[in-house]
């Protein structure tokens, strides 16, 4: 008897496949220390217009999961093992695109290349880029793996963006790159002003979403998608961005 069960358990589990694994595992969310967007407040709560969206369509779908702020890096990583996971914000750029699923886009952004406005810097291309010096960027960041994917050699990879900002401040590097949501948040959390420092190259424009890993519930993406859709239809998305980035153009 003993053994014909287990022989049926093990038919399940073959019939079910990693599918079945990952419905069985609950949802889990990670996001990180990116204001206005995603960051925790004085009392270590998750919140930012991300945050606030994610919890929105929480509320619709019926669905619940903790929400840790975690440095990227690590979030990062849950996303791509962990069945059923979800991190926010995340650049869709070309070279992720095949690793996670997308339910979005929640902002638009454009990054470039900064310097601190009293070092007169000039960058015109790419190639300049490369032959300025160090350049700060957050590690495992989308910036980090285009410019990586561009051949960049050069990089300075922190743990953080605001750690990217002291890098600059304190002359550590001559370049930063950063985009321009979380440029002015950024600047004031690391003590610079908004006109000590100057864009000098736009290198790249991209939209975030909420990346879910490969083995996340279909059923889930799908009603994450159409609450965040019905969002869009009755105002109640351009509410809360329009709260967090007054006088920006809503993303698609």
């Amino acid at each position: 008897m003993f053994a014909r069960y287990v022989h049926v358990l093990l038919a399940l589990l073959v019939g079910f496949g990693f599918q079945g694994v990952a419905q069985a595992e609950g949802l889990r969310l990670y996001t990180e220390e990116y204001p206005p967007i995603n960051f925790s407040r004085d009392d270590g709560k998750p919140t930012g217009l991300a945050t606030e969206v994610v919890l929105e369509i929480m509320r619709r779908t019926g669905d619940t999961a903790p929400i840790e702020v975690v440095p990227w890096a690590r979030g990062y990583q849950q996303a791509q093992v962990r069945p059923n996971t979800g991190l926010f914000v995340t650049m869709r750029i070309p070279e992720r695109e095949k690793l996670f699923h997308w339910v979005g886009p929640l902002t638009r952004n454009t990054t470039s290349f900064y310097a601190l406005r009293r070092n007169g810097l000039q960058l015109d291309d790419f190639e300049q880029a490369r032959q300025v010096g160090k350049i700060a960027v957050p590690r495992d960041w989308y910036s980090h793996q285009h410019l990586l994917a561009h051949g960049f050699t050069n990089l300075y990879p922190v743990a953080g963006p605001d750690q990217v900002i002291r890098m600059l401040k304190r002359g550590r590097v001559k370049l930063m790159a950063l985009d321009d949501l979380s440029l002015n948040a950024l600047l004031d959390g690391g003590g610079l002003a908004v006109g000590e420092v100057e864009q000098l190259l736009v290198f790249l424009h991209s939209d975030s979403y909420i990346a879910f890993s490969q083995d996340t519930d279909p059923r889930l993406l799908a009603r994450w998608q159409e609450a965040l859709d019905a969002m869009k239809a009755d105002g109640s998305f351009a509410a809360i961005y329009h709260k967090w980035l007054p006088g920006l153009p809503l993303p698609p």
